[in-house]
């Protein structure tokens, strides 16, 4: 299954602008003041109530007051969930997000699911490598693919290792914004569904990397709906697809993205599933990420006593 009713969302408690983390995430700008919180934790609620009244269901963990993780509200980048059962940890670029892997977290999550196996790559932190879960990394669940864009956070040597423990095959690229920095995380230009991706290609300069990036939709059979750097820089590209309780889909954006599309490429994602849309403007500009970043998919195998 390439997509899950089950996610992980963290309410923040003291969410806020990171210094650590802009150094190469050119998405953020600093905008705190000291309503920052507030605004965050309305536009989260808001969020969850949206997902929960289309019967998609969300486990919702606390954050804590200490210690101090202002992009708690971005579990995707730390842990990843799989259908057999395991959970693999991710190794972080800054520091103070290196504690937002709470086993507070992980037990929330082994209340409801079955973990089997646990793979742990965070010491690599200590050879100055790193892998930020799928925000850097783009999995086809299906076809056993990894698309990812190699940058600061997304190291091409723990990609592969990612690759050959779990049997996935790598596609790598390096995709650059306007002022050709590189993008931090490959889901804020790329976002793969059941049926379509959809990809700011113009970020991509290398012709072979994009021919191969092509080809490897094309064969998986994803109709391409491409969109713009100045859409990628409204987080059309952060987006993310899931299915509710009665197996209906639908593809989660902000409400910044649903602006920024055009109607011929909103006609294009509505043939596959509705789209739904939420308020993310303090979050998307103090943290530099947005929907998908808050969403970590759950595939594990729910626990016999839950029916939900």
């Amino acid at each position: 299954m390439q997509t899950t009713s089950h996610l992980l969302m963290i309410k923040p408690v003291q969410f806020g602008y990171n210094e650590q983390t802009a150094i190469n995430n050119s998405f953020q700008a600093n905008n705190q003041n000291h309503q920052t919180q507030e605004n965050a934790l309305t536009e989260f609620n808001n969020f969850v109530s949206l997902l929960q009244q289309h019967s998609i269901d969300v486990t919702v963990v606390e954050d804590t007051i200490t210690p101090h993780t202002p992009d708690s509200i971005f579990p995707n980048n730390w842990i990843s969930f799989h259908d057999d059962g395991t959970i693999i940890l991710y190794p972080m670029f800054a520091e103070n997000r290196r504690s937002e892997r709470k086993q507070s977290v992980i037990e929330a999550i082994s209340n409801k699911f079955q973990i089997n196996y646990s793979i742990d790559y965070t010491p690599f932190e200590n050879e100055h490598l790193f892998l930020e879960g799928t925000g850097s990394m783009i999995l086809d669940r299906v076809h056993q693919i990894v698309y990812a864009c190699i940058s600061q956070r997304t190291s091409e040597k723990l990609v592969n290792k990612f690759c050959n423990d779990l049997d996935y095959h790598p596609i790598l690229f390096h995709a650059t914004d306007a002022n050709n920095q590189l993008i931090y995380h490959t889901n804020v230009m790329m976002c793969l569904a059941d049926e379509f991706a959809i990809v700011c290609m113009e970020s991509i300069q290398d012709k072979n990397e994009k021919d191969a990036l092509l080809t490897s939709l094309e064969q998986t059979a994803k109709e391409l709906i491409t969109i713009s750097l100045d859409q990628m820089n409204h987080f059309a590209g952060n987006m993310l697809q899931v299915n509710n309780s009665n197996n209906e889909k639908f593809l989660i954006m902000s409400s910044q993205a649903f602006e920024s599309l055009t109607e011929e490429q909103i006609a294009s994602i509505e043939k596959y599933n509705t789209i739904l849309h939420s308020n993310l403007l303090t979050i998307e500009t103090n943290g530099g990420g947005s929907a998908r970043c808050m969403m970590a998919e759950i595939f594990l195998p729910l626990k016999e006593n839950d029916n939900n």
